[in-house]
């Protein structure tokens, strides 16, 4: 059972900086961008439409800050009423804090998941065999390859070594070759926020957790705040195929973002997302417990290099985005077998936090077993619209 409250999920200096969010109101049939503040949950919808119009301003956390709006109540009683076995759907709860911004994700930018990625593809999604291939991967190549830039000519030489020893891999490629594995993560609208349910397909054996920091861009390509994210990830179904990507990531509930989007102001930046650091706790009905980190610091590529290997004169984004910034955490720990490594069981509660951003909690079940997604974009323009919000 999850529990929210307001000391859990906001950052560690509470209500200081300028944070951004969604919650559904009943009485609406529809959800309401909000600013949470001291004093409460604001609805600033009038002002902003959607999130994506507010991160389109020039400067969001002022604007944010000017919009008064209407309080619509306690974020202790809002948080309290969104896990959705304990929901009361007469009244507010918190949804995930982005809406039409497409939802983006860079794979593969730390060394120690990069290792992990090559493991997983010469297993073909079989963790008994994995351990003795991590030993192998690491007897060539080492495990710090922290201080090596992507698409170097030390990179190169290093990728002609492993090509001549038949130890290349297409992970290896966007791990330290030119170009960033960028990837659509979900489809719009589909994120969970915290306090919900996440999704694992129901024919994955062998899955985790994927802490990362989640940026918020506007569609001139200015960051604009972050957020915490779980990519979920199956790696069974990625392990046999590169082909089998998109199943391996895009699943309903499969992406959880939350718990709110912290705007950049005076109190938070783009420096502070560089130096964070990421932990992840995992606790299952078996007595099991993972902890985990992931620390921004040890990205092999800048957050501004991501960014822009995302968005440009090749690809535009008129509504913005949301880009996952991958992670370095990659689960070893043995669940159940020696060998067998770690992999979720149903209704694990998963904690991603960073005392910038707060903390992000889930629930994991089967995707089938989780409120299937039915609010999409459509969903949303008639609601606004209805509203007179448009």
């Amino acid at each position: 059972m999850i529990t929210l409250t307001a000391a859990s999920v906001l950052p560690d200096d509470g209500t200081t900086g300028t944070l951004a969010g969604r919650v559904w109101l009943p009485q609406a049939e529809g959800p309401a961008v909000v600013a949470v503040r001291a004093d409460g949950v604001f609805d600033v919808t009038a002002s902003f439409p959607t999130v994506s119009a507010l991160c389109e301003a020039d400067n969001p956390a002022e604007k944010l800050h000017a919009a008064r709006g209407e309080r619509i109540g306690d974020l202790e009683r809002i948080l309290a009423n969104t896990p959705p076995d304990r929901r009361n759907r007469n009244e507010p709860w918190l949804l995930a804090p982005l809406d039409l911004q497409v939802i983006k994700a860079a794979g593969v930018t730390f060394a120690i998941s990069m290792l992990e990625r090559v493991i997983e593809e010469r297993a073909r999604g079989n963790p008994a065999s994995a351990e003795a291939i991590r030993k192998e991967i690491v007897r060539l190549i080492g495990d710090d390859l922290s201080k090596l830039k992507p698409g170097s000519a030390e990179a190169m030489r290093l990728k002609q070594v492993l090509v001549e020893q038949q130890a290349w891999s297409q992970y290896l490629e966007v791990g330290i070759g030119p170009d960033a594995e960028i990837f659509t993560k979900a489809p719009v609208m589909s994120s969970v926020g915290t306090g919900m349910d996440a999704g694992l397909h129901p024919k994955s054996t062998w899955n985790n957790p994927e802490p990362e920091v989640v940026l918020a861009v506007s569609s001139r390509g200015n960051i604009v705040g972050a957020a915490l994210g779980n990519d979920v990830n199956l790696r069974d179904f990625e392990g046999r195929s590169a082909l089998l990507l998109s199943k391996a990531k895009d699943n309903n509930a499969s992406s959880a973002i939350g718990p709110l989007l912290r705007l950049f102001d005076a109190s938070f930046s783009l420096d502070d997302v560089r130096k964070m650091e990421v932990g992840l706790n995992v606790k299952g009905e078996d007595g099991f417990v993972l902890d985990g980190h992931s620390s921004i610091a040890k990205i092999s590529r800048d957050p501004t290099d991501l960014v822009a290997q995302t968005i440009g004169p090749v690809h535009q984004y008129p509504d913005g985005f949301v880009l996952f910034l991958g992670t370095m955490f990659a689960p070893v720990k043995d669940r159940d077998a020696p060998g067998q490594g770690f992999t979720h069981k149903a209704d694990d509660i998963v904690t991603i936090a960073a005392p910038e951003l707060g903390r992000l909690v889930n629930r994991m079940r089967m995707s089938d077993d989780c409120e299937p997604w039915t609010f999409g974009v459509g969903a949303l323009m008639r609601n606004l619209a209805r509203r007179e919000l448009l």
